[in-house]
């Protein structure tokens, strides 16, 4: 997988782009409305613009990313809006009477940072051949590498795809209203890419690490599926993790405490700058998630085993509805196998204890892959409006998948699962 790091683009160095006029920023559009035969299609520069229960009608209940009060979240902290880079412009389409059917987390896009899908060539070679890249659309929630609905409809509606297929059209139609470069969802579900296709975006595939649960009894159940060799390692590390005189908690709800939370941020910052990036959350995000969706929030911490012990360490997780999705980590300093602990075994012991079917821990790592975790596809779409920069990713993309495709199978190989294993 190191290798798709390192690709080049070199057909994206030969081609033209395509002249177009300086596109216009989307808050100077004349308008944010478009009529439309299934309704009127409308951009929000801000979630509030909608009510809860009517996006969250479309979202659904499964996956915590989408809902309202997540999305709200981030606006109202500051992690997206002005100056961040991240213009919300959500897009609602309502039929004749005012109802909403459909919706999309929207937004204008001045860079590719918090995206997990890297399309840095793509920008850097356009920008070569005389075009501009950015601004750009994006159907995403921010900093979320988290597979879920982006083409918004309540799932139980009989004319669901139809409002998606509307949805979809005005999204295209705004992209080229706006004279963007392109509109590019991301972490789009396999229910949603054949639409997609159809309307001519083009599919990128990539690959996440998932835990699988066929029904284990316990952790040591888990430990039973893996080869002698992989079994000790595992038991090995979390004994070690166990053995630093720290004691680890997996809050929910009003256990998780303003204390927990500072203490969090903290460690997300102090992760961070040692890893030479850039801190997307703020803290008062963090307060929000909890005061308004604490119920859906796992948050492992650790702490020093002894009176008002200092707390040493934390990984956010949010609960969906089958799956324990996996978010982020920090630590105060380098203690060795802590992260193992609170990120993976602790998500592993909480998703057994209460039946949930899944453990997604996002991009990269292949040290996941020894711990139980496999590779899973994900995918992308995305619509560009060069015709010229169009066929050149899409014979990256091409040639990308068949990369994809031997890594996933590579990884799986090495996995730590005895043969007989029933989700082998």
């Amino acid at each position: 997988m190191r290798g798709l790091g390192r690709l080049r683009l070199p057909s994206l160095l030969f081609f033209k782009a395509g002249e177009a006029q300086p596109p216009q920023t989307p808050h100077s559009l004349p308008g944010r409305e478009k009529s439309m035969a299934a309704g009127r299609l409308r951009f929000c520069p801000s979630i509030t613009e909608v009510p809860a229960p009517a996006w969250d009608a479309c979202a659904g209940p499964d996956n915590p990313f989408v809902s309202h009060a997540f999305l709200h979240a981030l606006e109202a902290s500051g992690s997206v809006g002005e100056g961040t880079g991240w213009g919300p412009l959500h897009a609602v389409l309502e039929d004749a009477r005012g109802r909403v059917r459909a919706c999309a987390p929207l937004y204008a896009k001045s860079h590719s940072y918090g995206e997990y899908v890297f399309d840095w060539e793509w920008a850097r070679a356009y920008q070569r051949a005389g075009g501009r890249y950015y601004p750009k659309l994006q159907g995403a929630v921010p900093f979320t590498p988290v597979t879920g609905p982006r083409l918004l409809a309540p799932p139980q509606d009989p004319e669901r795809r139809d409002w998606q297929a509307a949805l979809l059209e005005g999204l295209l139609d705004f992209a080229r209203r706006l004279n963007v470069s392109g509109l590019h969802l991301t972490f789009v579900p396999d229910d949603e890419t054949p639409l997609l296709a159809d309307k001519g975006l083009l599919l990128r595939q990539g690959f996440q690490y998932h835990w699988e649960n066929p029904g284990y009894r316990d952790f040591d159940d888990f430990l039973a599926s893996l080869t002698s060799r992989k079994r000790k390692a595992l038991r090995k590390e979390r004994e070690r993790a166990n053995r630093q005189g720290i004691r680890f908690l997996t809050l929910q709800g009003a256990a998780i405490t303003e204390r927990h939370w500072d203490a969090f941020d903290r460690f997300y910052r102090d992760t961070v700058d040692r890893k030479w990036g850039g801190a997307y959350l703020t803290r008062d995000f963090f307060l929000r998630l909890g005061a308004t969706m604490g119920d859906r929030v796992v948050l492992v911490m650790g702490e020093e085993d002894r009176p008002n012990g200092a707390l040493v360490c934390g990984a956010l997780n949010l609960v969906g509805g089958d799956t324990l999705y996996g978010r982020t980590w920090g630590a105060a300093g380098d203690a060795r196998f802590l992260h193992f602990e609170a990120c993976y075994y602790r998500a592993l012991d909480y998703a057994i204890a209460h039946g949930l079917n899944r453990v997604e821990a996002g991009a990269q790592g292949e040290h996941k892959i020894s711990r139980g975790y496999r590779p899973r596809a994900t995918w992308s779409a995305h619509w560009l409006a060069d015709p010229a920069l169009g066929r050149a990713v899409a014979e990256f993309i091409t040639h990308e998948r068949a990369l994809v495709a031997q890594a996933m199978v590579a990884l799986a190989d090495d996995g730590p699962f005895r043969a007989e294993d029933p989700c082998s």
